[in-house]
């Protein structure tokens, strides 16, 4: 029995002669165009056979191009056909659909109950009081930035545009968010690509991001440059400025944007080539230590004329963060904020490795920011911004009641441009036109109609939010603790997060005996932690490291 690869070659051979034949006589039409139409079929099947690249299309030609058709298709049928309302990654149906209707101000009310199980281990809920309070939904609540060290603070929503680069995300996709954010009255991180014109000509507030490869703030060498930092922090848009440690998608990485999406606008912008990926480096060259670090803070406050700055990380190393907290007290500069990112965000392009096993998810993350804080006696100084898939007025409210004084997102946002999940961030083939530099697909975003988008889901979600807050029976969003979300840990077990998370005491790690009351895991944890921390070091103190100085 002959192989299939022979076997098409004997037929193929085969009809290719009599189409000759006939051909030639010139017979009748019907044969001529049946060979016409067999004949592109025959050259695709010859060209599976001669290629070795892969083995199916070479053993099976022509049928074998099926199975890249249906991988190609996968992601589509598997959303639309295959998938429940709960079962997506990265968001669910659920949650996307509700970020579509809100941002469309349609109706988004639910019937007939909610399709989670609420006996399922890891369900989370908000107990409501008799006596609900009422909340003035008409002026949302904002937190005051900067206000100990700053001579221009800046007031921000409590919900915001997380960072997401232009080059990463379209021109028009950059255009609706900010011009989203004026609409509504909150700020629009820039990502860490630098200051574009997209950025700044809508006139929203902006958080200027400054990340490892200090993309528009930088020399010839890539190294960052202080006077083209000034210029760039005195725009009026600009009210904030973010040093970015790490990212949720991939913390001890660095950037990617791959070349595919660079083009002459972009790399003029970030001062790179366009001949291959911008790689941003894992780590900083403007500072080695945390107290460097905390230094840095305080000159990018002074070039930018008094304007709050703070720094955002996927937390990693417990220590690393205490280090920083010592040199805090050491040296008595402080950020004015920090943004703790959860290792389950990300928007770009990310090795599989680091987007799903390194970092610490934000819940973890977020607990010991603010627990660290609290227990050096520095909370009243520096807020904390949660981010990582915040998506709806329980999300917001869940990271507050952790320790959040306010809340970004990234995914979100793009979900209220018309992103579909298409999970095609890194291929320059978005279909929604959302990040992609493609100029076809760019176009078929109107940054008119989806700022307007971008405004509602944040009026929405906010508006939500308040309505939770009040059927708690509290009068205000920052009364929420941790004693008020509760988790059920198996089908007869629930538990307060505060129970899961015990929070420090003000000051508890300053004094010998502040951790006596904590669980005995949380106080080794804890202890553990401050003895390696090293205000003068990221890596951990040791008995050498002592002795040596």
């Amino acid at each position: 029995m002959l192989h299939a690869r022979y076997r098409f070659i004997f037929y193929g051979s085969a009809f290719v002669a009599v189409g000759l034949i006939e051909w030639l006589r010139r017979l009748y039409p019907p044969v001529y165009w049946a060979y016409c139409f067999v004949l592109p079929f025959i050259f695709l099947g010859l060209r599976d056979i001669l290629q070795r690249k892969q083995a199916i299309r070479r053993n099976y030609p022509l049928l074998g191009r099926l199975r890249y058709l249906f991988e190609a298709i996968r992601p589509e049928i598997n959303q639309y056909f295959v998938e429940s309302d709960l079962d997506g990654r990265p968001f669910n149906r659920e949650h996307r659909a509700n970020v579509y209707q809100r941002a469309k101000k349609e109706l988004n009310t639910r019937p007939f109950g909610t399709k989670l199980d609420v006996y399922k281990e890891g369900y989370e809920w908000v107990n409501h009081s008799i006596s609900p309070s009422h909340i003035h939904h008409s002026e949302p609540p904002r937190m005051l930035i900067g206000e100990a060290r700053c001579t221009q603070p800046y007031s921000a929503s409590l919900f915001n545009v997380s960072a997401m680069s232009y080059g990463a995300l379209s021109k028009n996709a950059i255009l609706a968010l900010n011009a989203g954010a004026k609409l509504g009255g909150f700020y629009h991180n820039s990502g860490e690509g630098g200051l574009s014109p997209y950025h700044l000509n809508p006139g929203g507030d902006l958080v200027y991001q400054i990340g490892t490869g200090y993309f528009g703030s930088r020399d010839a060498e890539g190294r960052f440059s202080p006077e083209k930092f000034a210029e760039r922090s005195q725009y009026p848009s600009v009210k904030m400025i973010e040093i970015k440690l790490s990212q949720g998608a991939k913390p001890g990485h660095g950037g990617i944007l791959p070349k595919k999406k660079i083009t002459p606008e972009i790399a003029a912008i970030r001062h790179v080539p366009m001949d291959r990926d911008a790689l941003s480096p894992p780590n900083h060259t403007a500072f080695t230590n945390p107290i460097e670090l905390l230094e840095f803070v305080t000159q990018l406050r002074e070039l930018s004329g008094g304007k709050p700055v703070g720094f955002k990380l996927c937390v990693g190393n417990d220590y690393e963060f205490l280090a920083i907290c010592k040199a805090m007290l050491k040296t008595g500069l402080r950020p004015d904020f920090i943004t703790v990112d959860g290792s389950e965000g990300g928007t770009g392009a990310a090795p599989m490795e680091f987007a799903d096993f390194i970092g610490m998810p934000l819940t973890d993350g977020l607990v010991l920011v603010n627990n660290a804080l609290i227990g050096c006696g520095l909370r009243d100084d520096i807020r904390v911004i949660a981010s990582g898939k915040i998506t709806t007025g329980f999300h917001l409210a869940r990271h507050i009641a952790l320790g959040a004084d306010l809340c970004n997102s990234a995914r979100g946002m793009m979900f209220a441009l018309g992103c579909i999940q298409a999970l095609q961030c890194h291929s320059n083939t978005c279909p929604t036109g959302v990040a992609t530099q493609d100029p076809y697909l760019v176009e078929g975003l109107d940054p008119n109609h989806k700022s307007v988008r971008v405004m509602q889901f944040h009026k929405e979600t906010i508006h939500s939010m308040l309505e939770l807050v009040s059927a708690t029976g509290l009068t205000s969003v920052h009364g929420l603790t941790p004693h008020h979300i509760y988790r059920r840990v198996n089908q007869k077990i629930t538990l307060r997060l505060e129970d899961l998370y015990p929070s420090l005491a003000t000051g508890a790690l300053l004094s010998e005996d502040g951790l006596e009351k904590l669980p005995e895991h949380w106080r080794n944890m804890w202890q553990r932690a401050w003895a390696l921390a090293d205000a003068e070091s990221f890596s951990p103190l040791t008995k050498e490291t002592v002795l040596a100085r």
